[in-house]
């Protein structure tokens, strides 16, 4: 049947004021027969198209969604749809892992005198969706509340006895707050022995009791932007700095201002998998760690577990055990090993083994669990715009209050998306989550696209880095015109 005779989908079309939209213009003054499925919104220039425009329509039910603008080289603002190009590239990447098909999705360019090119493509975008069907619906998709709950194998050998080195760390610190440091930031014991807390320290007592070890679980870069404009330290493990260095390479920190402590690390616990081993409410009363193995003293009873049982599973796949970037290094380094052959952590493995539509019931039973408490937002080393998060913004209005996996799952692929080009994997969004909500599987799939599409980058690697969706090439290795015959 003819998409023009059939039952209209729900399709809406980003076009560019410039040329798409004349084009559409074009084509209509020359009564070319089209589709009337297409509900169009004129936009300055496709680079002005924000990801999150299309997953918001997606999301709340669009049947397919198309975006087009002036051709490569033609661009009224010169480089808009460059950038356009990028960013809507890696978000066709990124649809499939909340089970949205990317064939719903699609961009293209189209010149005002292109009338009957726009023909071509609305009629076969519009072909396409009929093809496909109207889209599932969250509300009639089964939820799935199995989570991935595998032990993979770490690729290096993980310990948790205390560090050699560690009294030559506090003797460099004192050091450098005696001459002009304002303090330093690292952990030290919280309520009980298997908890750590961040701390600000600024005299040698404070510097006595710095901990280091499989409890230092907090990325403490994420409290350097607080510092700006302070000359002040912080102490990392190999993933905290990554955290640093992204946040150089964006300018959102000096480098004149931050001095870098670091030592290796033998990987850090997930205090769920430790609690899960103890009696419910039992008072931990000590813990000791020598080599791999922890006993922890709870409730007058000692258990024992290795670290690998209770070790995080970003820890059990890590390259990079020591700081990226340091001015002092206590110690010897620990040993780096290869990059795995596979680098997936278990939330994003078992989702690659669903259909589209089992990852939509898999995030509608996973969101369903979610309290909307943002901590995985404050948790983030580059989350910086909290004071502007589209989350409690009303201008422009991103998000309702509504308490619906759609807006809970909208938030989290807002955050991925802004984390795009710049996540550097060090999991404080999954760690810090209440209810264990694997969400990290997100940020891994825009890193696992980011890295296929721009020649295996990695945030977190090189201050002077340009994270990928603030450049452009005129030719992109990896991104191919889309032609519409």
């Amino acid at each position: 049947m003819s998409v023009l005779a059939g039952k209209e989908l729900r399709i809406v079309g980003f076009l560019c004021n410039w040329c798409s939209y004349g084009g559409a213009d074009t084509a209509g003054t020359a009564r070319a027969v089209q589709p009337t499925d297409l509900r169009i919104i004129r936009v300055p220039c496709s680079g002005r198209v924000n990801p999150l425009f299309v997953l918001k329509a997606l999301i709340n039910g669009a049947d397919g969604v198309l975006v087009s603008g002036c051709h490569p080289r033609d661009c009224h603002y010169s480089a808009g749809n460059y950038y356009a190009r990028r960013r809507l590239e890696l978000l066709k990447e990124f649809l499939p892992v909340i089970g949205i098909n990317p064939d719903r999705f699609e961009y293209t360019w189209v010149s005002a005198s292109e009338g009957q090119r726009w023909k071509d493509v609305v009629t076969n975008f519009t072909n396409r969706i009929h093809a496909l069907g109207p889209a599932p619906r969250w509300e009639d998709v089964p939820a799935r509340y199995d989570r991935p709950e595998e032990l993979i194998e770490s690729i290096r050998p993980l310990g948790c006895g205390e560090h050699p080195a560690l009294p030559e760390l506090k003797q460099a610190i004192k050091d450098a707050l005696a001459e002009g440091l304002e303090g330093v930031l690292g952990w030290k014991m919280s309520f009980d022995a298997i908890h750590a807390e961040p701390v600000f320290m600024t005299t040698p007592e404070e510097v006595d009791s710095l901990i280091w070890g499989p409890f230092n679980v907090h990325n403490l870069a994420v409290y350097l932007p607080k510092y700006k404009g302070r000359k002040i330290g912080v102490v990392v493990k190999g993933c905290d700095s990554k955290g640093v260095v992204e946040l150089l390479a964006e300018n959102l920190i000096s480098r004149e201002e931050v001095k870098i402590f670091g030592m290796g690390c033998n990987g850090t616990v997930s205090l769920p998998r430790i609690l899960a081993k103890l009696p419910e409410g039992a008072k931990i009363e000590s813990c000791v760690g020598r080599g791999n193995k922890l006993t922890v003293t709870a409730g007058g009873q000692a258990y024992e577990m290795t670290m690998a049982e209770v070790a995080q599973d970003k820890c059990r796949l890590c390259t990079k055990p020591n700081a990226v970037l340091s001015d002092v290094f206590a110690g010897t380094p620990t040993t780096e090993p290869a990059a795995p052959a596979d680098g997936r952590l278990p939330g994003l493995r078992f989702l690659d083994s669903l259909s589209l539509e089992e990852r939509m019931g898999y995030w509608k039973g996973q969101m369903e669990r979610c309290i909307a408490c943002h901590a995985c937002r404050g948790a983030c080393p580059m989350c910086v715009c909290r004071d502007y998060c589209v989350a409690e913004s009303r201008d422009p209005h991103w998000m309702t209050q509504e308490d619906s996996v759609r807006e809970k799952l909208y938030f989290q692929t807002i955050h991925a998306l802004h984390l795009a080009g710049r996540c550097t994997g060090c999991g404080e969004c999954q760690r810090a989550c209440p209810v264990g909500i694997p969400i990290l599987a997100l940020r891994q799939q825009i890193g696992r696209a980011v890295s296929q599409l721009f020649d295996g980058y990695k945030a977190g690697m090189d201050p002077e880095a340009v994270p990928p969706l603030l450049g452009y090439e005129l030719e992109e290795k990896n991104i191919h015109e889309r032609e519409w015959k």
